[in-house]
């Protein structure tokens, strides 16, 4: 059983970071993985879920209306292209299907200019191209207004850590912008692996007893399926 203090914190923690960057935002299926799955993706800068594409006003998850659950990602142009966004997008739920899911679980791309609009075009047609026999569904729709969900599901495999949770002072804020809090929630689960998280823990400003915690859940998860 591994445990941590919750009084061991670290001054140093990177929650912010401003450089110049890109956002994304994709339905792909439960929030919750994809929370994980981009948060420890190298570029990206941080995340956060919500609700977006539909007509209701103020959607929660107990009354999310014909709203799509999605992920909003800030990465870093430099480090990762929209492309290999979407190309982590394609590998990671399912959108051929025979059968339509319920619409809070579609496939959508919602793009933020025209360049994001013509790439994800091109690459919905190599992937129809590559899977002929699937009826991919994937929608590319403009982005329109998107709502914060609620607390409890911003970095939702971090949370469920809660020892670990609170050395990171998290605030309602931070669950939504944190980069430290991004990465971790990612690692947690085994995502990027234990090799990636162990070349820049020290640059996230964790302290040992952070590091030696995470590391342990990323060795054992590393390689598992993502889950809701």
């Amino acid at each position: 059983m591994v445990g941590i203090n919750d009084t061991i914190r670290s001054p140093n923690l990177v929650h912010k970071i401003d450089i110049e960057h890109e956002t994304a935002t994709l339905g792909m299926g439960c929030f919750w993985g994809a929370d994980a799955l981009f948060g420890a993706t190298k570029g990206v800068l941080r995340t956060k879920v919500g609700y977006c594409g539909g007509t209701t006003e103020n959607p929660t998850y107990k009354n999310i209306g014909d709203h799509v659950e999605v992920i909003t990602i800030d990465f870093d142009p430099n480090e990762i292209t929209f492309l290999q966004i979407l190309n982590l997008f394609w590998n990671n739920h399912e959108y051929g299907l025979t059968t339509r899911v319920k619409r809070q679980y579609a496939s959508v791309i919602y793009y933020h200019n025209d360049e994001q609009k013509r790439i994800a075009s091109e690459s919905l047609q190599n992937e129809c191209l590559n899977r002929p026999t699937e009826q991919i569904i994937t929608e590319i729709v403009a982005v329109d207004h998107t709502y914060t969900a609620e607390d409890y599901h911003q970095k939702y495999y971090l949370q469920s850590h809660k020892d670990l949770a609170k050395t990171l002072s998290l605030d309602e804020k931070l669950l939504r912008s944190s980069h430290v809090a991004a990465r971790l929630n990612g690692y947690l689960v085994g995502v990027g692996g234990v090799k990636q998280f162990l070349d820049e823990a020290l640059a996230l400003g964790l302290n040992h007893a952070q590091r030696d915690y995470v590391r342990h859940y990323c060795e054992e998860n590393e390689g598992g399926n993502l889950y809701c």
